[in-house]
């Protein structure tokens, strides 16, 4: 049986607010998709490999830089088409109705394989692994907080300011510029480069995140107990 990435079919409180889902586009894509019995596992699959080669593609640019202009442009394709597919995967589960006890961990694994590989390459390509490491387990905490907010029985909390959306956002807007942009656009300071202050600023926003994710659910649980205590 096909395994849906969330057990109860994905209602509100358990999905991610994503414009895109209500879009023309999006839903002619999960449709052509559902008509066709594509797998939502499959999908997850493409996605975190998607993400694996974005993170070789930026990591690449250190690697080879002579084809470092090509290797962003891929890098932020590669990321984008990692979006597509965890936009789809849900979508195309709910769509066509298949459910398994092993859904949960088709949603999360494979975005912390993405998320970790996309950010640690983009260390490599700032010319400091550690700082991608910081960022990659900042990003580690947004998540590990809120899914264990929700095993405690709390909603699934989504916000910002550095949640999974931003992150990507974030390094394929610096991907192209550092793609398109002239070199000498590019200088940032004579310490940091731009990849490498871009992970500062991932690694600072994704801890905010993780405390304000942290302080809502503790919140969300407190005001659940009283409710209880009330009823």
């Amino acid at each position: 049986m096909e395994t849906t990435h969330r057990p109860a079919a994905g209602e509100g409180g358990d999905r991610r607010p994503i414009a895109a889902r209500n879009t023309g586009p999006a839903n002619a894509l999960a449709a052509w998709l559902i008509a066709r019995q594509a797998s939502p596992n499959g999908i997850s699959a493409a996605g975190m490999a998607a993400g694996l080669l974005a993170g070789l593609a930026l990591a690449g640019t250190a690697w080879w830089p002579g084809a470092a202009r090509p290797l962003w442009v891929l890098a932020a394709l590669l990321i984008q088409l990692r979006l597509l597919a965890n936009l789809m995967d849900g979508m195309v589960a709910i769509g066509r109705g298949v459910a398994s006890p092993v859904g949960e961990l088709w949603n999360e694994v494979p975005d912390r394989v993405s998320d970790t590989a996309v950010l640690l390459g983009l260390g490599v390509a700032a010319g400091s692994p550690a700082l991608g490491l910081a960022a990659s387990l900042a990003a580690m905490a947004t998540a590990y907080v809120r899914t264990t907010g929700r095993a405690a029985g709390a909603p699934s909390d989504f916000r910002g300011p550095m949640a999974k959306q931003q992150r990507m956002a974030l390094v394929t807007a610096l991907a192209l510029f550092c793609a398109l942009a002239p070199l000498y656009w590019q200088a940032a300071t004579p310490v940091w480069s731009l990849p490498a202050w871009a992970l500062v600023l991932i690694t600072a926003l994704a801890t905010l995140t993780a405390l304000r994710r942290l302080l809502g659910t503790a919140q969300a649980l407190r005001s659940a107990s009283a409710a209880g205590d009330r009823a």
